[in-house]
């Protein structure tokens, strides 16, 4: 029995696969298909679509370049050359003279340069002194204050315990009795003197004018496409918005007011330094000329403004040049405040491609059947005659139930036919003789069969 059932199951399954291949090639479905008269619906379909037809065709299609193949995978490179010569006035009223050498630390870098505004020089051999005044920690009275104490992050050196009270380092502080008492500041033995923050720092005069050549070259790998920002003829020239947007040469005062436009900021970003990324945008269209592509500049502060009162501000660094004289080590320590540019790139090239405009096109004919489907929505589910809507659109068939019915409208069609033979057979029998003989002569028809006198009722 098992086996009977197993053959039966496996050759029913066997049926309906050969039966599912048979129909995939030989039956064609479609939807149905319901017409609704109604010109509010019909209006708001068509402003729909004509809203949509719009928007890919103006918006996808052309302004977004939807017939071309897009690369993304920029490969850059920079090169920077900043030139211009400024000078420094000193307390003493000396002026000294500092180029591209002087004020362009470190010499190269990668994607990225330091310029320098303004400096702190302090000039220093290795010996023992006084640690600097600005040094809380660093205020003693007795030797015992330098011992106790913990040595401080801050400390120019290894404190040697102890402390010096000289006139040239002494600090009047006030106590509660109102008496004053002279203290000292702890020694220390490492580079003398130490360096105060507090003086007055040199400026670099004529920064603003110092101009910066930005050299970039760019390929798109995938339509092996190679090209830069510098046009075949260059000359002479400083970038301007009008005059001269194809010149790669900023000055740095221009570079400063389109990263901050607060001219307080600006002040205080000379004095304490700061950070600005410069951008470089490509987006090239290759079906036109290479010689068209050029890039968007764009200017962007990345420290945290002096307004906001941050924890550390600007951007400054320590470094120092060692000689020695006369076997004594020397050194002259530069504390630098400037501006660091940071240079980044992003791009994109385009290309007509027949299968992306292919791809594109069949995403626009879906996004032009959204009218449709929110009409279906506003039309079976939010219009008043929703269920009469639905009712047409949609048909639910049982299985058994359209069995059942087609096999009774089967039977009672053979039912009929069956009556239908019966009731010719009757009136054929009460036909008259003489209508009889009369069908040889033309053919028997219903009015002969009613005139008849054996057909009328009793």
């Amino acid at each position: 029995m098992k086996l009977n059932s197993l053959f039966k199951h496996h050759h029913r399954a066997r049926r309906i696969v050969t039966k599912g291949f048979y129909s995939l090639f030989t039956e064609y479905e479609t939807p149905k298909l319901v017409l609704i008269h109604s010109s509010t619906l019909t209006i708001l379909l068509r402003i729909m679509q004509i809203i949509l037809l719009i928007y890919s065709i103006l918006y996808l299609l052309l302004y977004e370049k939807g017939y071309q193949k897009q690369d993304t995978s920029i490969v850059s490179s920079f090169t920077l050359k900043v030139k211009g010569v400024g000078f420094v006035q000193t307390v003493t009223n000396e002026t000294i003279i500092i180029d591209v050498a002087d004020y362009i630390i470190p010499p190269s870098e990668n994607d990225a340069i330091f310029i320098m505004s303004n400096f702190i020089q302090t000039s220093q051999t290795r010996s023992q002194c006084a640690e600097a005044v600005s040094l809380e920690e660093a205020r003693c009275k007795v030797d015992d204050d330098c011992l106790n104490k913990a040595v401080s992050s801050k400390a120019s050196g290894r404190w040697t315990g102890r402390c010096l009270i000289t006139p040239s380092v002494g600090v009047m502080n006030t106590t509660a009795n109102l008496t004053q008492q002279s203290t000292g500041l702890c020694e220390y033995a490492g580079w003398c003197p130490a360096e105060n923050d507090e003086v007055q720092a040199m400026y670099v005069n004529d920064f603003l004018n110092f101009t910066i050549f930005i050299k970039n070259f760019i390929e798109f790998p995938t339509f092996r496409v190679k090209h830069k920002n510098m046009v075949d003829n260059l000359k002479t020239c400083i970038f301007h918005p009008k005059h001269s947007p194809d010149c790669p040469i900023f000055s740095l005062g221009y570079i400063l007011n389109q990263a901050e436009k607060d001219p307080k900021e600006r002040e205080l970003m000379l004095r304490y330094g700061g950070v600005i990324s410069i951008k470089l945008d490509w987006d090239c269209n290759l079906d036109r000329k290479i010689n068209l592509c050029k890039p968007e500049y764009t200017f962007v502060r990345l420290d945290v403004p002096f307004r906001e009162k941050p924890f550390s501000r600007g951007f400054n660094f320590r470094y120092a040049s060692h000689w020695k004289y006369h076997g004594v080590n020397h050194r002259t320590l530069m504390k630098a405040y400037g501006l660091r540019l940071i240079m980044a790139v992003s791009g994109k090239a385009g290309k007509f491609d027949p299968i992306t405009l292919s791809l594109n096109t069949g995403s626009l004919v879906g996004i032009f059947g959204l009218a449709t489907f929110f009409c279906d929505i506003i039309l079976l589910h939010l219009s008043k005659q929703s269920r009469n809507y639905r009712r047409h659109v949609f048909e639910t068939v049982h299985l058994k139930t359209r069995t059942e019915s087609i096999v009774g409208q089967r039977r009672n069609t053979a039912n009929a036919d069956v009556s239908t033979n019966s009731h010719l057979t009757v009136a054929h029998e009460t036909i008259p003789r003489f209508v009889r003989r009369s069908t040889s002569l033309r053919p028997l028809t219903l009015a002969d069969i009613e005139r008849s006198p054996e057909s009328q009722p009793v």
